[in-house]
């Protein structure tokens, strides 16, 4: 199978198994690799249009708390909530911390900037995207909890590769088979807050 008829099989699977984006199997891969969706989490997902990921938590686990949050409107989901806006914004975030009333066990972010033709900016914009994920989860995430966010390969992914490292007793970096083989994506997993 040639890359674009295995790249058309996610998105044709994503359409039979009722998932509204291919990426939700990206999500599933890499559940299966770090074992962070579990009965009974409060879980936070940023930027979750157009629902793909918060479908595949509610399929994979029971009595999940899931919160969604994107600047684009979520179509509903039975069993998750979504505000539209942007989480770095202080009303957004005290949203989120008011709906679950404490801390979270898993912060998801599949977000990437919008493209602007240019890899290297797109990489950079990104980049910081994820490293303000990894910042506003010091505030929200509980001690032992999960972060996993989309990072590009670039010039700044040390950068963000040591802050890691630096915030949370575990990181580790992981490629799903079902990211594009041309994409510069990869996934940061980080578990257990050091500070």
């Amino acid at each position: 199978m040639d890359n674009k008829s295995y790249q058309d099989h996610f998105f044709k699977r994503a359409k039979i198994e009722g998932y509204r984006s291919r990426s939700a199997f990206k999500l599933i891969e890499l559940d299966n690799k770090f074992k962070f969706l579990k009965n009974g989490i409060k879980l936070l997902d940023l930027g979750s249009y157009p629902g793909g990921w918060c479908q595949v938590v509610l399929k994979k686990i029971k009595k999940v708390k899931i919160l969604g949050i994107d600047k684009k409107k979520v179509e509903k989901i039975s069993g998750a909530e979504f505000i539209m806006g942007d989480f770095l914004d202080k009303k957004s975030q005290k949203l989120i911390i008011e709906y679950f009333g404490s801390k979270v066990d898993v912060i998801l972010s599949d977000m990437a900037a919008n493209t602007t033709g240019s890899k290297s900016l797109d990489s950079i914009r990104t980049n910081e995207l994820c490293f303000n994920v990894l910042n506003f989860s010091k505030e929200i995430l509980n001690k032992k909890g999960t972060v996993i966010s989309k990072v590009f390969m670039g010039d700044d992914f040390k950068e963000i590769k040591y802050g890691a490292k630096k915030n949370f007793k575990k990181t580790d970096f992981f490629k799903p088979n079902s990211s594009r083989d041309e994409s510069r994506e990869i996934y940061i997993h980080c578990s257990g807050l050091s500070t």
